[in-house]
């Protein structure tokens, strides 16, 4: 056990001041220090430093790390032109991005105060990184493929993927399964993963509504997929609609990425279905995608979260700056509350999302916490200036484990 002293502790929006904080791999009591020493004498009390933050450490939920290699190679300002270049480049990419790349991604996001995240696996070929990662880790295990002819094959795949995520087994580290896309995954697969999904209790997340593209294939088979799906697959109509497949994931809680391009009567079932939305708002700008309507998600009651996406379309895997690009983009938000809510949105909404015991500083919660260096007293604006200003991350402690610091 340990006893941190800080100045100042956020949690999730109240601000406590002289308060100190017992833990080992769990929160045991928040309490003032000489409450703490007089019922536990012998433990270890660590003072940090004048006007230290202690604050839930960040939760990305939404992460490529297969594409980490990228910087300058792929095309952004459109989605269609972004895809092509992904296609032409992804065995440079992939290629050029083995286990030390795949850390050093990974090693960014500890560095910015990033204790959790969510892996979205393509190929397995993160598997190493991610087992090896200091950070918590919702592995999904993404499948694709719309063809049904070659269902089987993909399927087999999948499966061997999904099982190698099972055997490993540190503390931490949680299998769980993606399916990539409405336009992408073949019904046929999409039952059987479900089913794997309802059987051992995972998580599950999609892509759902990133572009006009998809928007316009799915309502009519026609648009800029026409042609990627008839040239590269020989496919001349959808497999699915946008209906069809979120009726596939009633009553598995998913979390659905992007969204922008749902429409009224998708975001009342997403709302039923009590699905999470990830927003990705440096990710949608560069693609050439819409903002996410965030009033209409909190109108409707709907939980939604930050995340980075992958270094395939984006330049950081860097929440607060995340947070920062989507403060800026929402410009009729009310900048205090829209900022709370993004901090919320990074911590325990998406612990809540991810079915885990994190993303708050309170008893019993595991002790997932970060440590920034202020440059004064905070105000009652911390929450924007948290945004803003990028506080140095001083300490980052992953179920109670010191890992940065």
């Amino acid at each position: 056990m340990q006893i941190l002293v800080p100045n100042y502790i956020l949690t999730p929006d109240t601000l406590l001041k002289n308060m100190a904080v017992l833990f080992e791999k769990h929160i045991i009591k928040i309490a003032p220090l000489h409450e703490l020493q007089q019922k536990w004498p012998e433990v270890e009390v660590v003072q940090l430093d004048k006007n230290s933050l202690l604050m839930p450490g960040l939760i990305n939920a939404h992460v490529h790390i297969e594409f980490s290699a990228n910087k300058t190679q792929l095309s952004y300002g459109d989605f269609m032109s972004w895809l092509y270049s992904v296609i032409e480049n992804r065995d440079t990419l992939m290629g050029g991005c083995d286990k030390t790349c795949m850390s050093e991604a990974i090693s960014a996001m500890l560095e910015s105060g990033i204790t959790t995240f969510g892996a979205i696996s393509s190929h397995g070929l993160d598997l190493e990184a991610c087992e090896g990662a200091a950070q918590n880790v919702v592995f999904f295990n993404e499948l694709i493929g719309s063809q049904a002819t070659m269902a089987d094959a993909l399927f087999g795949d999948f499966i061997a993927r999904l099982d190698a995520s099972k055997s490993v087994k540190r503390e931490g580290f949680y299998p769980a399964v993606a399916i990539h896309s409405p336009y992408s995954v073949h019904p046929i697969l999409i039952k059987k993963a479900l089913q794997i999904v309802k059987n051992e209790g995972l998580k599950l997340t999609a892509h759902f509504m990133e572009s006009k593209a998809e928007r316009e294939w799915l309502d009519t088979s026609e648009g800029d997929f026409k042609e990627f799906f008839h040239t590269l697959l020989k496919q001349n109509a959808n497999v699915s609609d946008a209906k069809e497949f979120l009726k596939h994931f009633e009553g598995h809680n998913a979390l659905l990425t992007h969204a922008v391009e749902a429409n009224a009567q998708e975001l009342d079932t997403i709302a039923r279905e009590k699905h999470t939305i990830i927003h990705c708002p440096i990710s949608n700008r560069l693609l050439g995608n819409k903002t996410l309507d965030i009033k209409a998600l909190n109108d409707k009651n709907i939980r939604w979260i930050v995340a980075t996406d992958g270094l395939s379309s984006n330049y950081k895997l860097d929440l607060f700056e995340e947070m920062k690009a989507s403060l800026l983009m929402h410009a009729n938000a009310p900048l205090l509350e829209f900022s709370k809510a993004l901090l919320r949105a990074v911590t325990i909404n998406a612990a809540e999302a991810l079915g885990l015991n994190t993303g708050a500083i309170a008893e019993g919660k595991n002790a997932d916490m970060i440590v920034l260096d202020l440059d004064k007293e905070p105000s009652d604006e911390l929450a924007i200036h948290l945004i803003l200003h990028r506080y140095n991350v001083a300490k980052v402690y992953i179920n109670g484990t010191l890992k940065k610091g």
